[in-house]
């Protein structure tokens, strides 16, 4: 994965999560539950790293807010 931005953690609350499934379906619904709870970056793009097991994602989240599904900026690259 990326390094993380320090945009995603300039304050109280932000979070980044770097989160592991055995499968798709198991990390969309992961991120949905997280999607509902707190305002997050959306569903994240699935990624499959070669040699370890499962798929992986990072989700962007503020804690502050709760299940509003507002999009956290990302940083441009």
């Amino acid at each position: 994965m990326e390094p993380i931005d320090p945009i995603h953690l300039s304050e109280p609350g932000l979070v980044v999560l770097d989160i592991t499934g055995l499968d798709e379906a198991t990390m969309q619904a992961a991120a949905a539950e997280i999607t509902s709870r707190w305002a997050t970056s959306g569903i994240p793009k699935v990624r499959r790293i070669p040699g370890e097991p499962g798929v992986s994602a990072r989700l962007y989240a503020d804690l502050r807010r709760s299940g509003t599904c507002r999009h956290i900026p990302t940083a441009h690259r």
